[in-house]
């Protein structure tokens, strides 16, 4: 890994994906609950107060950040699905990840809404047609439409992303 902000390298958008990358993607976010909390598993408070990488986000704010970060995937899914071409509202991740529950609350916490979210999101992503999967929202700080195939495509990277991060760090410290 030459770069760690990218441990399992940077996030390339597909035009679309085939049934089957479809049916990966969705596993891929099936496995971040459970792969994450591995990742954490047996971290103290200093652990937790560590860094990922010089400059980058604490293990406490990149597990409070993904449940964020996928919560506003989930609903934008689901306006995708239920709107034409919605325009969802971006958020600014870094300044959510200063806020004060990061610090204040366990991050078992967010790992159990990682969890329930998930067996929502999963559910409606395996009920989804391969024409729902064509369904597209505005992103209008990135100043274009994103299919949902897209989407999908993204966070499944970014769940395996953020792992990696923690993961990459213990390996690197030999926690």
């Amino acid at each position: 890994m030459s770069d760690p902000r990218y441990p399992i390298g940077p996030f390339v958008t597909p035009a679309s994906l085939t049934s089957a990358e479809r049916a990966a993607a969705i596993e891929q976010i099936a496995w971040v609950p459970p792969a994450l909390r591995r990742a954490v598993q047996g971290l103290d408070e200093s652990r937790l107060a560590t860094p990922y990488r010089e400059g980058g986000w604490t293990v406490r704010q990149v597990v409070h950040h993904v449940p964020d970060s996928h919560l506003n995937a989930y609903v934008r899914f689901k306006l995708a699905l239920t709107e034409e071409r919605p325009t969802i509202k971006p958020y600014d991740q870094a300044r959510w990840a200063d806020l004060a529950d990061v610090a204040a609350v366990p991050v078992d916490v967010s790992l159990t809404l990682l969890t329930a979210l998930h067996a929502r999101w999963v559910a409606l992503l395996r009920a989804m047609s391969d024409a729902d999967f064509t369904r597209s929202f505005v992103h209008p700080e990135m100043g274009r439409t994103l299919t949902l195939d897209q989407t999908l495509a993204l966070y499944a990277w970014h769940g395996r992303h953020h792992t990696a991060h923690i993961t990459a760090l213990r390996e690197r410290m030999g926690w």
